[in-house]
C-alpha cells in the first residue's frame, strides 16, 4: 500500500515537472499570439495669428496630404501690415545711405560760404572796434559807443566760430555711432518685414501629413483667436498598434522585431509590422487586453508600427499580432 502511495507521488510529481518544463519550452519556443489596438495619432489645427476665417476647403471625411491648403484667413490686414513695414524699411534704408555717404557737396560748399561771410563781418567789427578804440583815447568818442563795438567784436568772433565748426563737421561726415544706429535701424525694420510676411503666411492653414479630417470645429465668415482649434486632423502615419506581453515572453518582442497583423475585417490579407518600442516598467493590464489571462498579470508595453497602413485600420480597432509569420488557431 505504502509502495502504491510512494509510486503515486512520484508520478504526480514526474508529471507536474514535465507539463512545467513544456509550458516553459512552449512559452519560449511555440508560437506567440498577441492581441492588441489600433492607436493613430490626431492633431487639432489652428492659425498661428487670429482673424477672419474667409475660407474653409475641406468638411469632416476629407481626406488630406501634406502640404495641402486646407483654410484661409482675410488676407487683407496682414496685407496692409506687410506694406507698412516695406515702406518703413524703405525709409530706414534711404536714412543709413544718407550716414554712410555723409553730406552734400552743396551743403559743404554752403557751410564754407557762411563761413566766409562770418569771417568777413568779424573782420569788418574788428575795424570797428579798432576805431573806436583810437578814438576813445583822444574822447572823440563815447564810452558807450566804444563798448558797443567791442560787444559786436564778440559776436562776430563767435559766429565765426560756429561756421568752423558747422563746416568741418560737415567735411568730416556722420559719427560712427550713427551710422552705426542707422545699420541697426535697417536691420529692424528688416524683421519687421520678416515678421509681417511669416504672419502673412500664417493666414493659409495647411495640412501637416497625410490625414483624415474628423472635425470641423469652425465655419466661414468666424473669428478665431491664435492657436484656436479649426480643425481636427486623424493622422495616416504613424500607424501603431498598442499591444501587451507577459515577461516570460519579453525576450520575443526585442525592438525591430517584424510581426504580422490581421483584424477582423480581413483576416487572409494581414498587415507587416515592427517593434518600436518596449516599455521599461511593468504595469497591471489595461481592461483593453481581450484576454482574461492577462487581466489578473503585470505585462509590458508594446508599440508596434505597421509598415503598409492602407488606410484601412481605425482608432481603437482589435489587432491580432503573429510573431514569426506562425498561422493563428482561434
Amino acid at each position: 500500500m505504502k509502495l502504491r502511495i510512494l509510486v503515486l507521488v512520484a508520478l504526480v510529481v514526474a508529471a507536474t515537472t514535465g507539463w512545467h518544463f513544456f509550458e516553459k519550452y512552449r512559452s519560449e519556443n511555440g508560437p506567440v499570439i498577441l492581441y492588441g489596438n489600433v492607436d493613430i495619432r490626431g492633431v487639432d489645427l489652428g492659425f498661428r495669428v487670429g482673424g477672419r476665417v474667409s475660407e474653409l476647403l475641406v468638411d469632416e471625411g476629407s481626406s488630406v496630404k501634406a502640404g495641402e491648403l486646407i483654410a484661409r484667413l482675410d488676407e487683407e490686414p496682414f496685407l496692409r501690415e506687410l506694406d507698412q513695414a516695406r515702406a518703413n524699411l524703405e525709409v530706414a534704408r534711404a536714412n543709413e545711405r544718407l550716414k554712410k555717404a555723409g553730406y552734400r557737396k552743396e551743403d559743404i560748399q554752403q557751410a564754407r560760404a557762411q563761413l566766409e561771410q562770418a569771417e568777413a563781418v568779424a573782420a569788418n567789427s574788428q575795424r570797428s572796434f579798432d576805431r573806436q578804440a583810437r578814438l576813445l583815447k583822444t574822447e572823440g568818442t563815447s564810452r558807450q559807443s566804444y563798448e558797443d563795438a567791442e560787444t559786436s567784436l564778440e559776436e562776430a568772433k563767435a559766429r565765426v566760430e560756429v561756421a568752423r565748426a558747422s563746416l568741418a563737421q560737415m567735411e568730416a561726415g556722420f559719427r560712427e555711432e550713427e551710422i552705426a544706429a542707422a545699420i541697426a535701424s535697417t536691420k529692424q525694420a528688416e524683421a519687421a518685414v520678416s515678421l509681417s510676411e511669416i504672419r502673412l503666411s500664417d493666414a493659409e492653414l495647411k495640412s501637416p501629413s497625410d490625414g483624415l479630417v474628423i472635425t470641423r470645429a469652425v465655419e466661414a465668415g468666424a473669428v478665431v483667436q491664435q492657436g484656436a482649434t479649426v480643425l481636427s486632423l486623424s493622422l495616416e502615419d504613424p500607424v501603431w498598434v498598442r499591444a501587451y506581453v507577459h515577461e516570460p515572453q519579453l525576450g520575443r518582442f526585442p525592438p525591430g522585431t517584424k510581426v504580422l497583423l490581421t483584424t477582423d475585417s480581413r483576416p487572409e490579407r494581414p498587415y507587416h509590422g515592427r517593434v518600436g518600442f518596449v516599455s521599461p516598467r511593468a504595469e497591471f493590464t489595461p481592461k483593453s487586453v481581450e484576454t482574461s489571462e492577462l487581466r489578473t498579470s503585470l505585462v509590458y508595453r508594446l508599440r508596434i508600427v505597421v509598415e503598409d497602413s492602407d488606410g484601412g485600420l481605425r482608432q481603437g480597432m482589435p489587432v491580432t499580432i503573429l510573431l514569426n509569420h506562425e498561422p493563428v488557431h482561434e
